[in-house]
């Protein structure tokens, strides 16, 4: 079999090793990047002229920023999956042809984000029934943040390119430096010159521009088939219906998974603005723990795209188990972690008492059990690694979309109005959507083994 010059050997040898020496690095790189994004709402949350206001303005925007992003850095992952099995099948043309369409649909996605962004900017938060008095400097944060769009596309769409090669390295580094410029800026905006929430968002701006033009510089000095060349870039059709194949289930999975936290936040915003603060400092830590599992999930698809493209079927099973038992591991660890210091975690972003106590609730009620994630995210990651991308999108519909909907709407806002109970929706989502991913898994595995 021809193989593909790169970074790692994802089609012999052993497994394990390789797949945490994937994972480290990329969940390493998402931890951080969302850790210089949190101090956004710790440098707000402690510095700003009105801390609580502040706080919730930047925390209420990340429902409707995960809403409108999630769906094109879907199509990212149809672009790894298309590229790995490519590389798995020998297939150095169509790499280096997909790679080129991929970094082009990059731009054309990140330019149509900064539009609807800016659009959508008001109305979207104002249909969430956003306070009166946080909703102005809300508007003016994701306003500013949708300037960034294209190049948060073409950051997603280069480190899913060298994602696909074993490379997690270089991606970490883009994150780090461009994430330490991001905490400075953050400092200096806020603190030195009192621009309070217009601040994080411009220092985002430019962290962003600075990752985006260091993962291109890197694939354009790349000498295997991912190197991108200006010349080249167009969106072949045949690569862009392969890409969008996958890639749009997979966005509308996470979409949806958006959409349903929408509505949480809908109700969420019904219990006033300290429960809104307390809700947004505490998921800076669900988002360190889902960064764990999202590095095990990039694993799952790209090891299991590469393997079932050159035909090795038994590989893909141990990538499956490997994944599984890596992830939940990983996952518990961080997440029992914050749970225990809940207290001291929660003052690091907010020291007022009565947003803490909305904080320190969120911690308890959701991070115990935040490793069934891991069930529907790797589960359905290795389904698209072997070309069902659709089902774990429906699965992820029924089960965090329409049920979190009904939760929402008519056990907390009719039956059990409390902020308690808004929180439970999220672990029983969990299992449900995971028992119900599990069971397809291995009933469509065993059929595309067969086939």
């Amino acid at each position: 079999m021809r193989k593909i010059s790169g970074k790692m050997d994802m089609l012999s040898g052993s497994l394990a090793d390789k797949i945490l020496l994937f994972a480290i690095p990329l969940a390493a790189s998402s931890i951080l990047q969302q850790l210089f994004n949190s101090v956004d709402v710790a440098v707000v949350g402690h510095f700003a002229s009105d801390p609580a206001l502040a706080t919730a303005a930047v925390g209420c925007n990340a429902p409707i920023i995960n809403l409108v992003i999630n769906l094109f850095v879907g199509v990212s992952v149809g672009a790894n999956v298309v590229v790995s099995s490519f590389i798995g099948a020998g297939r150095r043309d169509e790499v280096n042809r997909t790679v080129h369409s991929a970094m082009s649909l990059a731009i054309v996605c990140g330019l149509l984000l900064l539009v609807i962004g800016v659009s959508i900017a008001e109305p979207a938060l104002s249909a969430l029934d956003t306070p009166q008095e946080v909703l102005p400097q809300a508007v003016l944060y994701l306003r500013i943040y949708s300037i960034g769009m294209p190049f948060i596309m073409i950051y997603n769409f280069g480190a899913a390119v060298l994602r696909c090669v074993g490379d997690t390295r270089r991606p970490l580094i883009c994150l780090t430096i461009s994430g330490a410029l991001n905490a400075v800026l953050n400092i200096v905006f806020v603190i030195a010159f009192g621009l309070d929430v217009e601040g994080v968002a411009i220092a985002t701006v430019i962290s962003n521009v600075l990752s985006a033009v260091m993962v291109w510089i890197f694939l354009m000095r790349e000498r295997s088939e991912i190197r991108i060349e200006l010349g080249k870039l167009r969106i072949a059709k045949d690569d862009l219906s392969r890409i969008l194949r996958v890639g749009i289930p997979a966005g509308l999975q996470s979409m949806v998974f958006s959409l349903s936290n929408i509505f949480i936040q809908a109700v969420l915003n019904s219990f006033g603005m300290n429960a809104m603060a307390g809700s947004a400092a505490a998921l800076n830590y669900e988002n360190f723990s889902y960064f764990v599992i999202s590095s095990f999930t990039q694993a799952a698809v790209t090891f299991t795209s590469q393997n079932y493209g050159a035909k090795e079927y038994g590989r893909c099973r141990k990538v499956f188990r490997i994944c599984m038992a890596m992830g939940l591991s990983f996952t518990a660890l961080v997440s029992l972690t914050f749970v225990a210091g809940h207290d001291f975690f929660a003052s690091i972003f907010i020291n007022d008492p009565a947003v803490l106590e909305y904080a320190v609730k969120r911690i308890v009620y959701v991070l115990p059990l935040y490793l069934l994630i891991v069930t529907y995210e790797v589960g359905g990651a290795s389904l698209r690694g072997i070309g069902y991308s659709m089902t774990p999108a429906v699965i992820t519909i029924l089960g965090m979309c329409v049920f979190r909907m009904f939760w929402s709407y008519v056990i907390c806002g009719m039956l059990y109005p409390y902020y308690e109970v808004l929180m439970i929706v999220y672990p029983v989502s969990w299992f449900l959507t995971g028992s119900c991913m599990l069971v397809a898994y291995f009933i469509l595995r065993r059929r595309a083994f067969a086939r």
